[in-house]
């Protein structure tokens, strides 16, 4: 008997965990049931994917999405918005929000605002701090929770967790992958001197190599006396990629977009748009994290989306704040990168989608496979489109690539079996639903 699916993605180049070809997928409800040749079954709805190349739906696992709080910037229904036209199928939240999500019922709170109103799936990163120590073995198990994310530097916001000792209490709490902002916060205070009125070039001046290095040596020591998992977020330096190569067994490291696609040449262009925590640095750690890449030192993408409206960039430095769009240009982005050859598709599907479900133990997502969420990311590798600020959902409104031709576009971003972009155009309300964890964490 034929079998019968709610729909087929027809023909599409399949690029999973197990290699790459031409195959067809059956979707019911919101799993995948069948992937092979599906020519002789049937479906209420079949979408031709000849010519387009399929991915298992990108989890973009580092956003700031503001809600509660600063919402003139972004909330989770403009932040979602983003990331489903860009090609992306979920993603971790930030708990620098107002109040901050450090506990239960702030959790709650955020994950009931999401259900149903943000258009992709979602998980939110509980802040750890000196006050919760305590609950933490309870707060990273709570639904929606990504797990516990700790500032050793300050950024935006007001979570900071400098001492080693606030560090090692943390992480003798922790039994899922602890995320940390690594840069120095006594370097940092010593070094603010460095600051020029006016000139953003100097923000990499300030926040420097060795802020980052002398932090990220320190968390890593705390992470081996206390049996820990550690994952660095935004590795900036070409000497962190050095360092953490020698500790994969408790460190993995994430790599952002703009340190791969951008540098402290862009300031003449950008000026304080480029300002991010930790800084965009000089062209050398730009190619020595491009080696991280093709090593494996780095485990996975995220695009550390943190929007500030074009009038609060437009403060003179350094009463600009740090942070830029990222969420909707990750997936164009890294295409044009693999365009380029200075990334294989393969290992952008590793950093994107099987990277993130096994560093941090999502249930059912990762890779396309029967019994999976019907996630995925459609996209035209060879169509060649100009990244546009009018193109930017988020409520800030702008981006940093502006005017940036690239080649390889998300074409449509499918969610639990919910076809919520195509073509550019929201096709699906919002379902967005919390990301699974598997349970023996």
């Amino acid at each position: 008997m034929p079998q019968t699916f709610d729909f087929i993605l027809a023909g599409g180049d399949l690029v999973n965990q197990d290699g790459r070809g031409v195959r067809d997928i059956g979707i019911v409800g919101d799993t995948i049931s069948a992937i092979g040749d599906l020519s002789r079954a049937s479906a209420a709805e079949i979408i031709d994917c000849r010519g387009l190349t399929i991915l298992p739906g990108v989890i973009d696992t580092q956003v700031h999405f503001r809600e509660p709080g600063p919402t003139h910037k972004e909330d989770l229904e403009t932040g979602s918005r983003a990331a489903a036209l860009g090609g992306v199928t979920a993603v971790f939240e930030m708990p620098n929000t107002n109040p901050l999500t450090t506990g239960e019922p702030e959790l709650a709170d955020k994950v009931a605002r999401a259900k149903n109103r943000m258009h992709c799936d979602f998980a939110f990163w509980v802040g750890g701090t000196h006050d919760n120590v305590k609950d933490i073995p309870d707060l990273e198990r709570l639904p929606g929770a990504a797990g516990v994310k700790v500032f050793m530097g300050s950024s935006t916001g007001s979570l900071l967790v400098e001492d080693d000792d606030g560090v090692a209490r943390i992480l003798g709490a922790t039994r899922r992958r602890a995320a940390f902002h690594s840069e120095d916060e006594y370097r940092l205070n010593e070094r603010k001197d460095l600051r020029v009125a006016g000139d953003p070039t100097s923000h990499h001046v300030w926040r420097d190599v060795t802020a980052a290095l002398q932090c990220t040596q320190r968390l890593v020591r705390i992470a081996r006396e206390k049996r820990a998992i550690i994952h660095v977020l935004h590795v900036s330096t070409a000497e962190e990629i050095e360092f953490l190569a020698g500790h994969k067994d408790v460190a993995s490291v994430e790599v952002t977009p703009h340190h791969l696609t951008l540098s402290s040449d862009d300031y003449a262009r950008l000026g304080t748009k480029l300002q991010m925590n930790p800084p965009v640095r000089e062209p050398r750690h730009r190619a020595r994290i491009w080696r991280g890449v093709a090593e494996g030192v780095a485990d996975i993408l995220g695009s550390d989306h943190a929007p500030h409206t074009l009038e609060e960039k437009a403060k003179p430095y350094p009463a600009s704040p740090s942070g830029m769009t990222g969420v909707q240009t990750l997936v164009p982005c890294m295409l044009d990168h693999v365009a380029a050859g200075r990334l294989t598709l393969e290992r952008f599907v590793d950093m994107t989608s099987a990277g993130p479900a096994r560093l941090f133990g999502i249930a059912r997502k990762g890779r396309v496979a029967v019994g999976y969420d019907a996630d995925f990311t459609i996209v035209d590798l060879k169509r060649r489109e100009t990244i546009r600020d009018s193109w930017i959902a988020s409520r800030a409104g702008w981006t940093p690539y502006d005017g940036k031709v690239v080649t390889g576009w998300a074409v449509g971003t499918i969610v639990r079996g919910a076809k919520v972009m195509w073509e550019g155009d929201l096709t699906t309300p919002s379902r967005g639903a919390p990301v699974r964890f598997h349970a023996s964490l």
